[in-house]
C-alpha cells in the first residue's frame, strides 16, 4: 500500500510517498515545489517525478492522499474530504487564513487531477479531542460558543509523533500504543499506572506547547486559531482581545488592515524590526540588536509559561521535549528555556545540548535531573500516512 502525503502552503507543496507492505512501514521518496503560482502544475510535476523516478508506474498505484488540514467547523479527526468537509474548511477561513484557502484549493485540484484516489485530511486539531472541557473553554457568551469560540490546538501531528515517540524512548510501550491507535479507538486503551507525563514543544516558524498524559493531548498554548500562544514568525501569538478595537479606533485601522497586521507584521517580525527567522533573530540579538534581544526574551518567556502551566497540570512531568526547526536545532533556545528550573527537577546538560546532531534524537538532561530532557525530530507526515493507512483498512477504500 503506497500512500503520499502532501503538505499544502500558500505557496509550496511538499511531498512524502510512504510504502506500507508486508507489516513494514517505509519512506520510499520525498520532494516538494517552492513559490508555486500555479498548483495544478505543482501537482502534476510531483506526479511526474515518482513516475520518472521509479517509485510509481501510474497514479493508481496510490492508495491515498493524506494531507494535514488546520480546521474544520464541526469536523475533526481523519476523515475522507468531500464537498461538505471542504465547505466546513471554507467556513473557518477567517480563522486560519494563511491555512485554509490553499488546502481548499489544492485538494480540489488533486480530486479534479486524481478522481478516483481517496483524499484523506488528519486535522490538526485531532490530538485534542479529549482534552477536559474546562481546557477548551474560553469565557464568552454561550452564543460565541455554540458558533464555535473555543480552544482547539493545532499542530496535532507533530504532538502525536512526540507522544508516541518519547513514550518507547522512556520505555512505556503501553502508551506507545495507545498514542498509536488513538484515533481508532478514542483514546480509550488501558494503560499501566503511573501516568506518563510529557510536555512537547513544537518550536519552529509556528510553534505550540502540549501537554500530554499517557499519550493523550490534554491542551495545548494554541487557542482558537493559529494566531495564538506564543509568537509566530509573522503572527502575533496571544493578545488581550481588546488590543483590536483599540487599535481600530486610535489608528483608524480598518478591521481587514488590522488582521494583516496581525497576521502578517507581527509576532518574531514585529518584535524584532524586519526579522522572522529565529536564526536572524538570533544572529542580530547576538550583534547587539536591541530589538532582537527582546523578540528572543518575550519567545522565551512565552514558551517557560506554558511549560509552567503544563507542568502544573500535569502535576509534574516524566520528559520535556523540543522538536521541530527551533527546538530540534537550537541549543541557544533549549538552553534559555531551560535555565534556573531546578527546583522544579529539571537540569539541563549543556554539553549535551550544545552537541546534538542535526536530525538525531538526544538526550539533554543532566544525570541527576529528575525530568528527562529530549530532543525528537517530528515526523508529522509519518502520522498521516499512518492514520490514512488505518482509515483506508478500517473502511475498506483500500
Amino acid at each position: 500500500m503506497k500512500i503520499l502525503v502532501a503538505n499544502l502552503g500558500s505557496t509550496s507543496l511538499k511531498y512524502r510517498l510512504f510504502d506500507f507492505s508486508n507489516d513494514q512501514e517505509r519512506l520510499l521518496t520525498r520532494g516538494g515545489f517552492e513559490r508555486v503560482k500555479d498548483y495544478a502544475v505543482a501537482i502534476e510535476s510531483c506526479l511526474g517525478e515518482l513516475k520518472q523516478g521509479g517509485w510509481i508506474r501510474d497514479e493508481g498505484e496510490l492508495a491515498a492522499v493524506g494531507f494535514k488540514p488546520i480546521i474544520a467547523r464541526g469536523i475533526s479527526g481523519c476523515v475522507k474530504f468531500d464537498d461538505q468537509v471542504l465547505a466546513a474548511m471554507e467556513a473557518l477561513n477567517g480563522v486560519a487564513p494563511a491555512h485554509n484557502p490553499p488546502y481548499v484549493n489544492g485538494v480540489r485540484l488533486f480530486a479534479r487531477r486524481m478522481p478516483n484516489t481517496p483524499l484523506l485530511g488528519l486535522f490538526e486539531t485531532a490530538f485534542y479531542q479529549w482534552a477536559p472541557e474546562a481546557a477548551t473553554r474560553y469565557a464568552v457568551p454561550a452564543g460565541w460558543h455554540e458558533k464555535g469560540v473555543r480552544r482547539y490546538g493545532f499542530h496535532g501531528a507533530s504532538h502525536k509523533f512526540i507522544a508516541e515517540r518519547s513514550a518507547e524512548l522512556l520505555g512505556r510501550q503501553d502508551v506507545a500504543e495507545r498514542a498509536r491507535q488513538l484515533y481508532v479507538n478514542g483514546g480509550q486503551s488501558p494503560v499501566s499506572e503511573p501516568a506518563l507525563r510529557v510536555i512537547s514543544c513544537h518550536l519552529g516558524g509556528s510553534s505550540s506547547v502540549a501537554g500530554i498524559r499517557n499519550g493523550v493531548g490534554i491542551g495545548a498554548s494554541m487557542g482558537l486559531s493559529p494566531q495564538s500562544g506564543l509568537p509566530q514568525n509573522n503572527r502575533v501569538g496571544d493578545l488581550d482581545s481588546f488590543a483590536l478595537p483599540f487599535m481600530m479606533r486610535a489608528a483608524g485601522l480598518t478591521l481587514d488592515e488590522a488582521e494583516r497586521q496581525l497576521c502578517q507584521e507581527s509576532g518574531l517580525k514585529g518584535l524584532s524590526g524586519g526579522y522572522n527567522d529565529m536564526r536572524d533573530v538570533l544572529a542580530q540579538a547576538a550583534q547587539g540588536n536591541a530589538q532582537a534581544k527582546l523578540a528572543v526574551e518575550v519567545y522565551v518567556h512565552q514558551a517557560r509559561h506554558w511549560v509552567g502551566a503544563f507542568f502544573l497540570e500535569l502535576n509534574g512531568a516524566d520528559a520535556l521535549v523540543f522538536t521541530a526547526g527551533i527546538g530540534e536545532n537550537s541549543a541557544e533556545l533549549r538552553e534559555l528555556i531551560c535555565r534556573n528550573l531546578d527546583q522544579l527537577g529539571l537540569a539541563l546538560n549543556s554539553a549535551a545540548n550544545a552537541q546534538v546532531v542535526h536530525g538525531q534524537e538526544a538526550v539533554i538532561s543532566a544525570p541527576n535531573s529528575r525530568v528527562k530532557i529530549l530532543v525528537i525530530p517530528t515526523n508529522e507526515e509519518l502520522v498521516i500516512a499512518r492514520e490514512a493507512r488505518r482509515f483506508l483498512l478500517k473502511t475498506n477504500l483500500n
